[in-house]
């Protein structure tokens, strides 16, 4: 039976925007043959089918994903932060180009990569599994990828998201002596909890 399966990893990437002023990261996106930190092993094969099934979604730029994981097969778009550009193979890790978009998620998730925030990048998927040795399972044939959220707490081992440009570093340092390198976020969340209230 399909149950809908979740996966998250830390996303290294490098932070840049590109000629038209939208922020683009590149990172690992989902590791193959590896086991995660839910005891999930994704096989080669499969994630290449399902990555180049996930071609036409970028191709007609549908491939749209959240800030925060939600448990639904359905991508909410009032909470879409981000578009999926282009998808590669390096080894065993599929990579991936994301565009921050401009919502009210999306400019969430610019200011947290920013601020120096290391966050994960989460796969959401549909499938079953069958055990193997010890606590691990492994992802079966019936398994279809949604899609990738930014998270908070990831289970693929070294995906972390880091941003890497001149511009973007030189943000971590104001207001320091108060609140560290986070203050950009927290102050972005708070006046966000004060439009609500």
């Amino acid at each position: 039976m399909k149950s809908l399966l979740i996966e998250t990893q830390l996303f290294e990437g490098k932070l840049k925007e590109d000629e038209g002023g939208r922020v683009m990261v590149k990172g690992v996106l989902q590791r193959a043959g590896a086991e995660n930190q839910n005891g999930r092993v994704y096989p080669r094969p499969i994630l290449e089918r399902e990555a180049k099934k996930y071609l036409q979604f970028i191709k007609e730029r549908r491939a749209l994903g959240e800030l925060d994981h939600p448990d639904s097969t359905v991508i909410n778009l009032k909470n879409v932060s981000h578009n999926i550009k282009e998808i590669w193979w390096e080894g065993d890790d599929l990579c991936g180009t994301v565009e921050i978009l401009g919502t009210p998620s999306g400019n969430i998730l610019k200011e947290l990569l920013k601020a120096g925030i290391l966050l994960g990048i989460s796969s959401r998927g549909m499938g079953s599994t069958r055990p193997l040795s010890g606590n691990k399972v492994e992802v079966q044939e019936d398994f279809e990828l949604i899609g990738w959220d930014f998270v908070s707490n990831p289970s693929t081992h070294g995906a972390f998201m880091v941003p890497m440009n001149e511009s973007v570093n030189s943000l971590k340092n104001i207001g320091t002596d108060v609140c560290g390198e986070y203050c950009k976020a927290q102050d972005l969340m708070r006046e966000i909890i004060t439009e609500i209230a």
